[in-house]
């Protein structure tokens, strides 16, 4: 057909590949905000909001959304990954809040591998292009279960390029374009489309996960690692006992987009001091010993910070003398 540009299984890990991951946490909320919802699962009697967090495999923060806790994760995923200016992913993980069909069919098209951990795969549909008998013959172990309706994705081919040219160019959000196409009372005949690629991708992605051990252990190590990153997160938020005292979702992402700050402050800093720890070694083999205890634990890491301290944002603060030996650490690279 022609259609599928970006049907790639290829899940190792390579200097030109990054993996990014998102997750969501439940966060109270101390005033009325419209932006709130009642969830007697994490907030009991009170109302509170969704944060969503993106980070790279560095464990750098980039990218943070605040929403209803009663809004499905998934969509708000293509907005962080688009709306962001700094990080551009080759690999995206979530759980198994974080996907739906359409959600791999927007991420394939804008070339971002869309691998999240899938609770109960064994249960899921598989789809196919090719009668079932075809691969009965070839002797397949597992089978699909219904066809993928490649008529009605060759009808609105066209109608789902102009819309992943809108989201692309940042024209409209895709959370306000799935809302609006889910809206309906049938399904809109353009979101059935996508619906039915996206089935084509999560059935190879699901083939992936079963056969490919790397992979599922790719997604189990950076979900572990946006789990420690929400802990991080509570240890930075620790005032109004972790709840936001705002009411608009403005002023919420403002407090979120601070949070993030700090976080990559933390996380920087301790690079640059585990960096010059193996810089000033004073032979190679000690040299390697740091390397392999760093490998061996995570940067992610807070215990040594005063988080009662003092922030000061200003750009017109004296940052001097400097506290690290910045050519030295860069002659590891060198």
């Amino acid at each position: 057909m022609g259609l599928f540009p970006c049907f790639c299984s290829e899940t190792q890990r390579s200097d030109d590949v990054l993996h990014t991951v998102s997750d969501g946490l439940k966060c109270g909320i101390s005033v009325d905000s419209l932006n709130a919802n009642h969830s007697f699962k994490y907030f009991g009697k009170g109302r509170g909001v969704s944060v969503n967090r993106f980070q790279d495999e560095r464990l750098f923060s980039f990218h943070s959304q605040v929403f209803s806790p009663t809004d499905r994760e998934a969509p708000h995923l293509i907005d962080g990954l688009l709306q962001n200016d700094v990080v551009k992913s080759d690999f995206h993980i979530t759980d198994t809040h974080g996907f739906n069909e359409i959600i791999f069919a927007v991420t394939n098209l804008i070339s971002v591998r869309f691998t999240p951990r899938i609770k109960n795969v064994v249960d899921q549909v598989l789809y196919s292009f090719l009668p079932i008998s075809h691969y009965q013959e070839k002797g397949y172990k597992i089978l699909p279960d219904r066809y993928i309706n490649i008529d009605l994705i060759e009808e609105y081919w066209d109608d789902i390029l102009r819309l992943i040219a809108t989201i692309k160019l940042k024209h409209t959000t895709a959370t306000q374009i799935f809302k609006r196409l889910s809206s309906y009372s049938k399904s809109h005949p353009l979101y059935q489309a996508l619906q039915e690629y996206g089935r084509a991708v999560k059935t190879i992605l699901i083939l992936d996960y079963i056969d490919d051990v790397e992979l599922r252990q790719i997604i189990e190590v950076e979900l572990s690692k946006v789990e420690l990153a929400n802990k991080f997160s509570r240890a930075i938020r620790f005032g109004n006992n972790q709840e936001f005292n705002v009411e608009t979702k403005d002023e919420q992402e403002i407090i979120e987009g601070c949070r993030r700050l700090i976080h990559n402050a933390i996380v920087c800093w301790n690079y640059l001091y585990l960096s010059e720890l193996v810089a000033n070694a004073d032979t190679n083999t000690q040299k390697q010993e740091f390397i392999e205890k760093i490998r061996r634990s995570s940067i992610l890491t807070w215990h040594h910070i005063n988080m009662f301290g003092e922030y000061n944002f200003s750009i017109l603060r004296d940052l001097s003398p400097r506290p690290f030996d910045v050519p030295k650490i860069l002659s590891l690279i060198l």
